[in-house]
């Protein structure tokens, strides 16, 4: 394995500066297979050499990958400038510099939002020729119609005159003003746009599904979980919308029956 310099593996690991780092190894807060640490600089192999911070153990991983049950009121940015940001619901042991999210949902959206480090990932997630299927259900003002099965399906032309491409939307059971709605692409304020343009308004918007990805029920608002490899990869894998709708409609639904 590649060795790195202590203060090196130390701020790529978390949020501290090189220079915070270099004080805390002055201080004895630093420590290496149990050892207190002498010289910030010292090499260490990560993966093999245990360090801790503080009496915390730093954890090694080349990316973190961060799924978060987005609430309203937060903005999709790292910039402060923005308002309150999403990064700001990510608890410090997940935080690492360069973290941003992968993908936007408007302030007052909720839902399945991806927060990581990883530039590559999240060029494969984005790209048009790759934009991987989303799944929302929304809180719609007016009853679904079956209309809008075929228009949906044959690409909405918005009120912009901007064309979308096919997209699935089905009514939820025994609940006639939800919907669920599969997309594979993202222009701005789309699903709201979408219904509107066939006189409809969506009041509350939930993403409950990224790819094949599908946001834990005990997930809660505001809440953060760390993915392992195998849930990164069900991001790319394929899936069944009117099975998926099947499987998810009660459990989803309940989330927006009182918002």
């Amino acid at each position: 394995m590649k060795q790195s310099r202590l203060d090196k593996f130390i701020s790529e690991q978390t949020e501290y500066t090189r220079s915070q780092i270099k004080v805390m190894v002055k201080k004895g807060e630093v420590a290496v297979d149990g050892v207190t640490a002498k010289d910030p600089g010292m090499k260490i192999t990560a993966g093999k050499n245990i360090v801790t911070v503080l009496s915390k153990t730093i954890g090694f991983s080349e990316h973190t990958y961060v799924l978060l049950n987005k609430p309203a009121g937060y903005v999709s940015s790292t910039d402060e400038k923005d308002g309150r940001t999403v990064m700001e619901l990510v608890p410090e042991n997940l935080r690492k510099k360069g973290m941003f999210p992968a993908g936007r949902l408007d302030k007052d959206s909720l839902g399945a939002l991806l927060i990581t480090d990883d530039g590559e990932l999240a060029h494969r997630m984005l790209s048009p020729s790759r934009h991987i299927p989303k799944v929302y259900i929304v809180k719609l003002d007016r009853p679904f119609e079956s209309k809008y099965i075929n228009i949906f399906e044959s690409g909405v032309e918005l009120s912009s005159g901007e064309k979308c491409l096919p997209a699935r939307v089905k009514p939820v059971e025994n609940c006639d003003k939800l919907a669920f709605v599969e997309l594979c692409e993202g222009k701005y304020h789309q699903v709201k746009r979408m219904f509107a343009s066939v006189g409809n308004h969506v009041e509350v918007l939930m993403r409950v599904s990224l790819g094949g990805l599908v946001l834990p029920e005990k997930l809660a608002f505001g809440e953060c979980m760390e993915l392992l490899h195998k849930d990164v990869e069900n991001l790319f894998s394929e899936t069944d919308f009117d099975d998926f709708c099947a499987r998810f409609s009660v459990s989803f639904s309940a989330f927006l029956i009182n918002k």
